[in-house]
């Protein structure tokens, strides 16, 4: 009797469980507005500019001389990207005010505060908490994923969704879009993201908290920051470390982990692999040069060439030694961000100036053409949607062409190279590595839009990376330099392969290697300097340190990845099943034939 009182009383307090309804029609209303209203006023603009003037000034002119002598042919042979990035910046401006009317809208309905927002059952908080979601998101694509992604920064602040300080930069990431307070001078690298909500299953709460990060901060890749935590300055998270909610950071520390966890300056220079040598190209290097470690360093002498392996080897082993002897003084590297990460972006606008002239001029013309030729009303809209696909393609492909140009120029002014470096303002190899990548950016961010996926291989193929089209990328974002891939590997979707990263005031660089048939899983990140042995698979979510070479056949799992167990998927004998008996707990072998049509099996 007692069991049957309990589990009424528990039935009859069971708390609601409705099914959540969207408002689609709010959604396609938000959607429609920004879109369209956002594309108005630049269209005007645009048309205007060409039917008045480049059309009679540029493309009806039937001299070729002429086009490079008269002053109206110049000017708008020189105007036209203009125009088009001024257009492009206009509808970006539009983008940002009819959201920020939405937005604040939402806000005066139901404001944006701290606490737990019930899912089982409808209410006025959750409707606006959608909406919000749901409007930011187009926007958001636009900016991180367009041009000029520094600008999402003006963005958020410009609409009041986040609070985000000066010369702070985000890499590419699917979050970061409301309700953050980030400090002045951080960098957040390749899908690292600041949460600040959680939903907890279908019918489950939304944990809807502000986050918080102060300056100075430094995430590498692939980073967490749990709804509601406070990172405080000077922090520095390696890659794949992630906070629970509400979480605190005191800062000036370095972590890691899931859940991370502080760790000390000594284990960052085992992780980097420093050596005493390093510390000469750190900034504070006057308080090392009483150091013992440095004084025996510098009297040792350079070694004829016949020795220079077996000094390598000895280096080696004297830094493992060092490392150990080191006193807390001399571990204290300055790793905080450096704020020319953002600054330097802004001077590469003029590299992409003629980039978008010359494609933009093959594609006008084009254009032209075809409505030269093609007067009929019914044939042109009959033949146009073609045309318009082929005209973007011809777009695509012009970029491709003439920033490889570009890129071939820039080589032969400064060769790329591996080594670490001042990540600074006025330093040639970060500089230059920062003009590489964002002439890189535009045309993997084009080719990554086209409808054709396989095309963003021929990219990293032209562009620098050695691979063939036996290996895919599923989504995962992948630096433009010093990678190769073997025969067939694959990359899982979320992963980050970095030849290159930011480790606080230092940029290091160093190739990355696959072998054949590796498999990289889901959200793993990949250091510079890996070398993964062929057969060898990285879970998901796991990460590799920087420099660490990983054995052929086995599965690596972990933060950092350590050796789980061999990859005997990669020699299992097609024709050899193993069966298990269970009532006899014994294990047997049973051959079988190999499942393929019989003139393909001298193939196996």
């Amino acid at each position: 009797m007692k069991g049957q009182l309990s589990i009424k009383k528990v039935t009859e307090n069971k708390a609601p469980r409705e099914e959540v309804k969207f408002h689609y029609s709010w959604y396609l209303l938000i959607l429609f507005t920004i879109y369209l209203g956002s594309l108005v006023i630049p269209a005007i603009l645009f048309m205007t500019y060409v039917i008045l003037f480049f059309l009679p000034n540029f493309l009806e002119i039937t001299n070729f001389f002429t086009l490079f002598t008269e002053i109206k042919a110049i000017i708008a042979l020189i105007s036209m990207p203009l125009v088009i990035i001024g257009c492009y910046l206009i509808r970006i401006f539009l983008i940002g005010v009819i959201t920020r009317e939405f937005w604040r809208w939402s806000e005066r309905k139901s404001p944006s505060k701290n606490g737990i927002i019930p899912r089982n059952f409808p209410s006025k908080t959750l409707d606006y908490y959608q909406v919000r979601s749901f409007m930011i998101k187009y926007p958001k694509n636009v900016l991180v994923k367009g041009v000029f992604p520094w600008l999402s920064n003006w963005f958020y602040n410009f609409i009041g969704a986040n609070k985000i300080g000066k010369e702070t930069t985000f890499e590419e990431s699917p979050s970061n879009d409301r309700f953050m307070e980030i400090g002045n001078n951080c960098y957040f690298g390749v899908n690292s993201a600041i949460a600040t909500h959680v939903v907890e299953g279908i019918f489950g709460n939304i944990s809807y908290f502000q986050s918080k990060v102060g300056d100075n901060v430094t995430t590498a890749a692939a980073n967490v920051v749990g709804p509601g935590s406070e990172v405080k300055n000077d922090s520095y998270l390696l890659p794949l470390a992630a906070t629970p909610k509400h979480s605190m950071l005191k800062g000036k520390n370095y972590y890691w982990g899931m859940p991370l966890r502080r760790i000390f300056k000594k284990k960052i220079m085992k992780y980097l692999r420093i050596r005493s040598k390093d510390l000469k190209i750190n900034a504070n290097i006057e308080q090392y040069k009483e150091n013992k470690v440095l004084n025996e360093s510098e009297a040792q002498k350079i070694p004829q060439k016949n020795e220079i392996n077996q000094k390598e080897q000895n280096d080696s082993n004297s830094d493992n030694h060092n490392l150990n002897t080191l006193i807390e003084q001399d571990l204290a590297i300055d790793f905080t961000t450096s704020s020319a990460i953002s600054r330097v972006n802004i001077k590469f606008l003029a590299i992409y100036l003629p980039i978008f002239w010359l494609s933009g001029m093959l594609t006008t013309i084009l254009f032209y053409t075809f409505t030269l030729f093609v007067r009929a009303w019914i044939m042109l809209a009959f033949f146009l949607p073609a045309m318009i696909i082929f005209m973007w393609f011809i777009f695509i492909m012009g970029c491709f062409f003439f920033s490889k140009l570009f890129l071939i120029l820039i080589n032969l002014i400064h060769k790329p190279k591996e080594g670490i470096f001042r990540a600074e303002k006025g330093n040639s190899d970060f500089e230059f590595w920062c003009l590489r990548t964002e002439l890189k950016k535009i045309v993997f961010w084009l080719i990554r839009n086209w409808p054709l996926p396989w095309m963003d291989i021929m990219a990293f193929k032209v562009f620098g990376i050695k691979m063939t089209l036996s290996s895919s990328l599923w989504d995962a974002w992948c630096d433009g330099e010093f990678i190769k891939f073997g025969h067939k590997v694959l990359v899982g979707q979320g992963a980050a392969v970095m030849s290159s990263t930011v480790v606080g005031k230092y940029l290091i660089i160093k190739e990355v290697i696959f072998d054949d048939y590796v498999v990289i899983g889901g959200q793993a990140v990949i250091s510079p300097g890996t070398v993964i042995g062929k057969e060898s698979i990285v879970g998901a979510l796991s990460t590799t340190n920087f420099n660490q070479i990983l054995d052929p056949g086995w599965i690596y799992l972990g933060v950092p990845v350590t050796k789980f167990k061999p990859n005997k998927y990669a020699t299992m004998q097609r024709e050899i099943l193993m069966k298990r008996d269970v009532d006899e707990e014994k294990k047997f072998e049973i051959e079988y034939e190999v499942n393929i049509e019989e003139d393909k099996k001298d193939l196996v």
